[in-house]
């Protein structure tokens, strides 16, 4: 008679359990919420249960080993919005590198946005950058030069990024989308869709201590959320193991000049991450 046929449904959840961890797929069934950065294998690692014993075949059934209570994991200390998993992790593509995602890219015609373009503006910067500036979209003078962050806002970033005692080729600076929407308007969420895992490629090759996304559509981009920038803004997310600030775009600041202080805020808290010294005057 069939062992399993005797227990109850907690000894065959237990067992099924148990199943998994030998296979180390015990991640599967975690609950994402407490895993912070820690990879898979390393929680699955500390969580492991006993193996199952396999009693001889003549002998009587046994009963299953009930693991014993474990203490819950601490939770990181950065809220988890959206977590790396499996699936995320599946996407990336091995031997990646910027000049590959490049190619790919290639004269894209993939969505609305190249059909007044001029040019494509990809990204520029170090590739080995701790530090990734992520805007919305190119605007006029970027979509001229093929370069982000050229014109007016641009020369504030600049401002920006040397206040924070580093110069624009110290790091990394691309958008979500990488052709200009017509008349700057806001991108389109189909379009975000089509354009962003050319994104989301660079930032895995490139792999950064800190990403600071500029403006409402990059960081819900790259956060997977609808919310607005105010209810987010100054606070320290988790993106696929790397930690990311939302602050306010610098066109913003061009028409909001009271609210560079805020953003001034926002900078201090990736330098102080970073080890920098400021130079602001």
């Amino acid at each position: 008679m069939d062992s399993s046929s005797s227990q109850t449904p907690r000894e065959k959840l237990e067992a099924w359990l148990r199943y998994c961890e030998d296979l180390n797929l015990g991640a599967f069934y975690t609950d994402r919420r407490i895993m912070g950065k820690r990879s898979i294998k390393s929680v699955a690692a500390k969580t492991a249960l006993a193996p199952i014993a396999i009693p001889p075949a003549a002998s009587a059934p046994s009963t299953p080993v009930v693991a014993s209570p474990r203490t819950a994991p601490v939770a990181s200390a950065l809220p988890i919005v959206s977590p790396a998993s499996l699936f995320e992790a599946s996407d990336r593509v091995e031997n990646d590198s910027l000049e590959r995602i490049r190619e790919d890219l290639g004269d894209c015609t993939r969505c609305r946005l190249s059909k007044q373009r001029n040019k494509i503006v990809y990204g520029s910067g170090n590739a080995r950058a701790e530090l990734v500036f992520v805007g919305e979209g190119p605007g006029h003078d970027e979509d001229v030069q093929g370069l982000p962050f050229v014109g007016r806002a641009g020369k504030l970033l600049t401002q920006m990024i040397e206040a924070m005692g580093l110069q624009r080729e110290d790091v990394y600076i691309c958008n979500v989308v990488k052709c200009r929407p017509p008349e700057n308007r806001k991108p389109e969420n189909d379009e975000v869709a089509t354009c962003s895992p050319y994104l989301f490629r660079q930032l895995d090759v490139i792999g950064p201590k800190a990403i600071v996304c500029l403006g409402a559509t990059a960081a819900q981009a790259l956060l997977k959320t609808t919310d607005s920038i105010s209810r987010f803004r100054g606070t320290w997310f988790d993106y696929r193991g790397t930690k990311l600030m939302a602050t306010y775009h610098p066109a913003y600041l061009l028409r909001n000049p009271a609210a560079k202080s805020e953003v001034w805020k926002d900078l201090q808290e990736v330098m102080a991450l970073l080890g920098l010294k400021s130079k602001k005057t």
